[in-house]
């Protein structure tokens, strides 16, 4: 004991023994996850094993060979080529496009919508704030696949292609879908992608700078327009230099169809629209209630100091409205896209619409359903894992 003091008093830790490891929080802290870690792995090999020697007792193939097989079926929205003679890995892999093409224009569209509503509910007008309070109520309260199946009802009730609904030569909507006009295929646009997409991360950039200035001088430097201006005009910039091309790929009908352009079909529209506004319903409710987190009594000295409305939105409500936002929207987002598996419904070839054909064709339901759910695991995760980078980066900084 005396030892033990003295090397304390002089500042130097006492020498871990077997007993003070074992009895220390860091070390029963660990090892229990390591137990149950074990635990897990013990259980899941002893359930995998417990079924294939089951599969193979009654002469079903395990394994995932079959990825390697030819799919032997067309899918009828391909964003890579596809053909009957491709494998089933490649068909998995058109479905997990076709899944996240749809995700990432939902999460689009819901956010668009979701923001706009959830200001609109604690607008001051009284007849705009009713009405997003209505449309909140009418798309959260209604199952999502009703909601896909009621527009891919009423886009398949669209007039026929023939009969279609001509906006200005440029775009027709019909029960095949809505095709529009796009530029014509030219060298250029890959440059053109590029500058767009060093005019964002230079506008990033030149925000964090303007902030970092902000906060050491106590100047404002907007950077609204010069954003716009890099986003917008470094693609400008790289069109003129490349001929400033101007064709258009126009659709124009032959045969039962439209030929050219872009169409988006019926089963995309319907499934996109429905998920969407679903989704939107809950981001409102959410934004709404981040917004009226902040406490009124801040929003109103910001006023009294003679803050425009637009500063007072940007520098005292939002960033403690973000803080309220992000993580239940990080939820949203996750829900929206395990929601877009209901694409089987409208007949979208999505991931799992796709692994349903694999799993009828090859009968290894247990293979097909683990690479589903592994993929769509990992789709939430890392969507997950953006949310948090970005909540860390909007989160007030506390002392």
């Amino acid at each position: 004991m005396s030892h033990l003091d003295g090397s304390i008093r002089g500042g130097q830790k006492p020498r871990a023994t077997l007993g003070t490891i074992i009895y220390s929080k860091t070390f029963r802290t660990i090892a229990t996850q390591v137990v149950m870690a074990v635990f897990v792995v013990m259980a899941g090999l002893f359930l995998y094993n417990n079924v294939v020697e089951n599969l193979r007792a009654q002469s079903i193939a395990t394994g995932f060979g079959f990825l390697e097989q030819d799919a032997q079926f067309d899918i009828g929205e391909t964003p890579i080529p596809f053909n009957a003679t491709d494998t089933y890995a490649r068909a998995f892999l058109v479905g997990l496009l076709n899944t996240l093409r749809v995700s990432a224009a939902g999460i689009l569209l819901a956010t668009i919508l979701g923001f706009s509503v959830g200001f609109a509910r604690v607008s001051s007008n009284w007849l705009l704030s009713k009405v997003a309070t209505g449309y909140v109520e009418i798309v959260r309260n209604i199952p999502v696949i009703l909601q896909v199946i009621f527009w891919a009802v009423v886009l398949r009730n669209l007039p026929a292609a023939r009969d279609a609904i001509d906006f200005g030569g440029f775009a027709f909507l019909n029960n095949r879908g809505l095709s529009f006009a796009v530029p014509a295929t030219d060298p250029v646009h890959g440059p053109m992608i590029f500058a767009c997409f060093a005019g964002i991360v230079l506008a990033i950039l030149g925000g964090y700078l303007a902030r970092r200035h902000r906060e050491n001088t106590g100047r404002y430097i907007s950077m609204l327009w010069p954003s716009i201006g890099l986003i917008f005009g470094l693609p400008a910039i790289v069109w003129l230099l490349g001929g400033a091309p101007t064709a258009l790929s126009v659709p124009a009908l032959k045969g039962f169809n439209f030929r050219g352009g872009v169409t988006i079909s019926p089963e995309f529209t319907a499934l996109l629209i429905g998920i969407a506004l679903y989704a939107s319903g809950f981001i409102a409710e959410i934004v709404r209630a981040g917004l009226q987190a902040t406490p009124r009594g801040q929003i109103e000295a910001a006023r009294s100091i003679g803050l425009r409305p637009r500063f007072v939105m940007r520098f005292v409500v939002l960033p403690q409205a973000l803080r309220v936002i992000v993580p239940p929207l990080t939820s949203q987002y996750v829900s929206l896209i395990k929601n877009s598996s209901i694409a089987v419904v409208v007949g979208y070839p999505d991931l799992v619409n796709i692994g349903n054909t694999a799993m009828n064709q090859t009968g290894q339901a247990v293979e097909a359903i683990a690479v589903m759910m592994l993929v769509y695991l990992t789709v939430s995760l890392v969507t997950s894992t953006f949310m948090n980078v970005y909540n860390r980066l909007v989160a007030i900084k506390e002392r």
